[in-house]
Parts: structure tokens; sequence; C-alpha cells
């Protein structure tokens, strides 16, 4: 519950690098997401090269947060993995949301970067990383060790928990 609370969406990075052990600790928490009737869509490409991570800031608007970031995890959905047409983005979301709180509670921070369904952000990233046509990139999450500081914020609103029906 601690990470939960605690995930915050970190911009700024120190220049530290990430250990590889945490690191495969937030993808394998990745990969122990729920999926819908097992089938795992999920493939990942670990990027630490400072020229990709530089390139990516030409293709997502909204990356600015890479030129201090020492390594970023890309999420793709493998639709040839597909047994549950149309459930991929589920589970890479979920498998997101679990590296997300993975890194939190192994003291290091992340912020979520959407690129589907945004086709310029997929064709982009398709073309920078040479992805086949079954692999659809679905999210980016640059890891690091913060460099600012953001307080837990409530966002509980119990006006929006209806029971029973509207």
């Amino acid at each position: 519950m601690k990470a939960i609370y605690q995930r915050r969406s970190i911009r700024k990075f120190t220049k530290d690098p990430i250990e590889n052990t945490l690191l495969m600790e937030c993808i394998k928490a990745g990969m122990n997401a729920p999926s819908a009737g097992n089938q795992m869509p999920w493939e990942f490409i670990v990027i630490d090269q400072r020229e990709l991570l530089n390139a990516i800031m030409n293709i997502h608007p909204h990356s600015a947060m890479l030129s201090t970031a020492t390594v970023a995890v890309l999420i793709g959905g493998d639709l040839s993995k597909e047994t549950r047409q149309g459930y991929w983005m589920q589970d890479c979301a979920a498998c997101t949301q679990n590296i997300l709180l993975a890194a939190t509670s192994l003291g290091l921070a992340t912020v979520w970067l959407g690129v589907y369904p945004r086709q310029d952000r997929v064709e982009g990233l398709r073309k920078l990383f040479h992805l086949p046509e079954h692999i659809i990139p679905f999210s980016l999450v640059p890891i690091g060790h913060a460099a600012e500081e953001k307080a837990p914020n409530d966002k509980f609103f119990p006006e929006r928990i209806h029971r029973n029906g509207w």
C-alpha cells in the first residue's frame, strides 16, 4: 500500500545509474501483471544508450525528462501472442503499472509516458527501434533516482463511488 500512495510522476532524475538487478526486478514485476487469458503479450526494450534516449525526445512531445534519465523501458504489445483479441492494451497497462509500483517500492522514480494509441509516437518508436509490425509500442517508462521530491497526494474522492447503480 505504501508504494501505491507514494508513487508519483517524477520528471527530474539524477545521473546515477540504476543497478541492473533493480531494473530486472521492475521488469519482473511487470511480467507478473494480470493478463486476459494469461496471454502475457508484453515485450520490453531496455534503453540505456544516450543517443537513443535523446532520439526519443524528437518523437515523443512530452519526454524532456529523458535528458536526465539514464534508462527507460519501452513496453510493447505482441499481437502474435494475443489469444483474447483487444485485451493486449489492458494487459500492457497492468504491466506498466506494476513496473511503476515496483520501482517506487525499490526507492526508484518513474513516469509513465503514453505511446499507444498516438500513431505518430507508435510509428516513430517502431522505426527507431526497428520493431516488427506485430509489436506495438504501448508505453515508455523512464526509471531513475529522483532529483525532485513530490509529496504523496490524496486522490480519494468518495463522491465518485456508486453502489448498485448510478
